[in-house]
């Protein structure tokens, strides 16, 4: 479902194919994703400037060096990022890394895949 906005499941990323329900009330629900795109969905507060337009646009052409795209979105001072299987993923990480450490920003995964999962650090074990 291409440009119509579906509420209700996480773990989506740019170009995956998912199935969708219509409620009563002619809301679009995603119920479960049929395909996965092999795209991530990074999810980021930006802090520094308090995620002014100019820090999210920066935050926006520095990961874009890397292979991604994105939007800003104002109201939440965030940045939300589609990562691609093509973009340097292990930079992309460490970018973030420093950023959080610095404080300029906050991150999550909103949607990963293995290839993703395999540039986080190596934990120690018990």
């Amino acid at each position: 479902m291409e440009g119509r906005a579906v509420r209700g499941h996480g773990g989506v990323a740019s170009d995956d194919v998912i199935r969708v329900e219509v409620d009563d009330e002619g809301v679009r629900w995603a119920r479960e994703t049929v395909r996965p795109s092999e795209n991530c969905t990074i999810r980021l507060i930006v802090l520094k400037d308090g995620g002014s337009v100019d820090a999210r646009q920066s935050v926006l052409e520095i990961f874009h060096d890397l292979g991604t795209t994105g939007e800003g979105i104002e109201q939440y001072r965030m940045v939300a990022l589609d990562v691609p299987p093509t973009a340097d993923l292990p930079k992309i990480r460490a970018l973030l890394e420093h950023g959080d450490t610095e404080g300029w920003r906050h991150w999550e995964e909103g949607c990963v895949t293995a290839a993703w999962r395999a540039t986080a650090p190596a934990t120690a074990s018990v």
